[in-house]
């Protein structure tokens, strides 16, 4: 690294002092590089790049007059520098002087609020989207879950960080992550309505080079214009012990029966019997929990009969794991199916202060939409 003369020297100060008084002054050792002036590679840049254009215009000056000073290269640099600058000098002029840039940095600032709403959002939130629930959604305004809403948010997945993963992978990971809080924090799934389905706010290509993360995962009626009235929140922070024990049970066979095989026990009968199994555990280990709480008086007795009616279908789910074939497997599952939601479930629900509607079918459903239509 080289150390510059002290003030007022024109030589460059080696180990054995200043040089002679005949040392040539308008030559350069031979071998010796020419140097090319910083400011003027700066000039260059903000020139191009049409940044501070003022800034570039004087760097441009400045390098020209150590130019010829110093004997260093760079002029031609300086030169263009200071040219793209004082060009850039009178874009902006224009610019700024038809308020085209007032534009700019409005919708700049609308789109940054915009964003910051949506990414404020929290579990719990309510709010109104103006341009509906489907596509893009970036203007919303919270509003009170108490009165009329267009969604409810029920859980905040953050994303890790890195390169934006395509709109694809986020989607993939909402519906796996958002269907399966859904009832972490709406545990009456007999409360539901039943026109209210999962919705889910996406980060953008956009968002994500502003640190966007995160998908909100949304409770909204499928049916364009209606909304929600009040909150769909029936968890640990609404619901007193003895019924959050009851809907973690039923939730957790809910969850087991929803993963019966796509193929038919005529087509893959091992899988069905494997599954069977499954649930006779699940049901095992929810019986062993209901049993093993400490109900009130007055729900004990209801609680008698949900236990017994579960033993009776944990019994016909056993025998349908080892059925040998897909009519004896039939018989087992119809009876199983026939404890799921049945009288006792209502009772004990009406005991514990639950909704106690049996969510209707799809098939139900169908006959439904058919005799209104």
């Amino acid at each position: 690294m080289s150390i510059p003369p002290p003030p007022g020297s024109r030589y460059p100060q080696g180990p054995y002092g200043p040089p002679p008084a005949d040392w040539p002054q308008a030559h350069r050792p031979h071998g010796t590089p020419v140097s090319v002036n910083a400011l003027a590679v700066a000039a260059l840049v903000l020139g191009v790049l049409c940044f501070l254009p003022a800034a570039g215009l004087v760097l441009g000056l400045i390098a020209l007059w150590q130019i010829r000073r110093s004997g260093q290269s760079g002029r031609g640099p300086a030169i263009a520098g200071s040219v793209l600058s004082a060009v850039g000098i009178v874009l902006w002029v224009a610019v700024l002087s038809t308020g085209a840039a007032s534009e700019v940095w409005e919708g700049f600032k609308d789109g940054a609020r915009r964003g910051n709403e949506v990414l404020s959002l929290d579990k719990g939130d309510c709010f109104d989207a103006p341009g509906g629930l489907e596509g893009d959604t970036y203007d919303v305004d919270r509003v009170p879950c108490e009165g009329r809403h267009d969604a409810e948010v029920f859980a905040v997945v953050t994303l890790p960080g890195g390169a934006f993963p395509g709109e694809g992978e986020i989607t993939d990971v909402a519906d796996e992550k958002c269907y399966a809080l859904q009832d972490q924090y709406a545990m009456d799934t007999w409360a539901m309505p039943a026109d209210v389905d999962v919705y889910y706010l996406l980060p953008s290509r956009e968002s994500w080079r502003f640190g966007d993360r995160a998908i909100t995962c949304l409770f909204g009626d499928t049916e364009a214009g209606l909304k929600l009235t009040g909150s769909l929140r029936a968890d640990p922070t609404t619901l007193d012990t003895d019924q959050v024990v009851l809907l973690s049970t039923a939730n957790a066979l809910d969850t087991a029966l929803h993963e019966e095989p796509e193929k038919s026990p005529e087509d893959d009968l091992a899988a069905h019997r494997a599954w069977a199994g499954q649930v006779h555990d699940v049901l095992g280990e929810q019986i062993e929990a209901l049993r093993g709480h400490s109900w009130p008086a007055g729900v004990r007795k209801p609680l008698a009969g949900l236990v017994e009616d579960m033993e009776d279908a944990r019994e016909e789910w056993r025998r349908a794991s080892t059925a040998p074939d897909a009519d004896t497997y039939f018989a087992h599952y119809d009876k199983a199916y026939g404890s799921v939601d049945g009288p006792a479930t209502v009772t004990a629900r009406k005991a514990l202060g639950l909704a106690a509607t049996p969510p209707a079918s799809g098939e139900e459903e169908e006959d439904t939409a058919e005799a209104q239509v």
